[in-house]
């Protein structure tokens, strides 16, 4: 074989390398067009997807953490806009959570409209993804996953940290401490207060005032962790109206966001439902 001729089977080689990924995205968002569809289908529903991964760029493979952002929130409330009053919308959410902005802007974009609103919780919905829940009519969440606290973050060049701790920080006698530090504890109260009122406000629809408030001082007043689980049972406790009755179909849809590619998968297993074996009887000749 020529030089010629090799140069070209390395390029047609190159070339299927370049677009099988295209396609094999192209295919994959139709799965999920189908999926979406067929679901709204069969609840005669709206259904908008808020599921955040780890993206990985695809020349430099740095992986990226994907959290809800302005632009999340503008298709949303687009999506929102899109759909008639009458017509019941389904979210499902997994996300770590990201700007308190774009979770009340959909928070109560859903709370406006008419038709019924259920948040779907296949896995977790933290942070903003829990404020987004609380303005549904009904949450659905798998038996195992979770919500979070929604008390606000507050941060500098130093990093991130939660606004309670903040306040909380300042309360401590100390002389010396510099301007800064001092406005970062006055927006720290300011936002503890508007997250708070949110809550209430997102909460009255289906909770007296008194389990409103009850509920936004456990969820927003920072008495817990930024990263604190809320299981499904401790949702119930909270004062929550949570539902564990998951449709596979939610399931099926999750399969089609999957995890960007990595070197060597972090988690494996046969991805086929198991019952329950028989155990294995020992012959009646074997020795034990």
């Amino acid at each position: 074989m020529d030089l010629s001729g090799l140069f070209n089977i390395l390029w047609i080689l190159f070339l299927i390398q370049a677009f099988v990924p295209l396609l094999q995205r192209y295919l994959l968002g139709l799965q999920r067009v189908n999926q979406i569809r067929s679901f709204e289908r069969a609840r005669g529903s709206r259904v908008i997807t808020l599921i955040h991964r780890q993206e990985t760029m695809s020349f430099l493979g740095i992986p990226i953490a994907r959290y809800i952002d302005i632009e999340d929130s503008e298709k949303v409330l687009r999506a929102i806009h899109l759909t008639e009053s009458a017509v019941p919308i389904d979210i499902v959410l997994h996300t770590p959570g990201g700007l308190v902005l774009a979770a009340e802007q959909i928070a109560f974009a859903l709370k406006r409209h008419s038709g019924r609103v259920t948040v779907f919780v296949p896995h977790y919905a933290m942070s903003g993804g829990t404020l987004i829940a609380l303005a549904a009519d009904a949450i659905v969440m798998d038996a195992n996953a979770v919500l979070g606290p929604v008390d606000p973050q507050l941060g500098n060049q130093q990093g991130s940290f939660a606004a309670a701790s903040i306040v909380a920080a300042l309360q401590q006698p100390n002389p010396n401490r510099e301007d800064q530090t001092l406005i970062l504890g006055d927006m720290s109260k300011k936002a503890l207060k508007q997250v708070h009122d949110t809550v209430v406000k997102l909460l009255l629809e289906h909770h007296t005032p008194e389990d409103a408030e009850r509920i936004a001082v456990q969820l927003a007043s920072g008495q817990w962790t930024h990263d604190y689980p809320i299981q499904l049972e401790h949702a119930r406790e909270l004062g929550l109206d949570v539902s564990d009755v998951m449709p596979t179909e939610i399931y099926t849809l999750m399969d089609l966001y999957p995890q960007a590619v990595q070197r060597r998968p972090g988690v494996e297993f046969i991805p086929l439902p198991y019952g329950p074996t028989r155990p294995q009887v020992p012959a009646r000749n074997s020795k034990e």
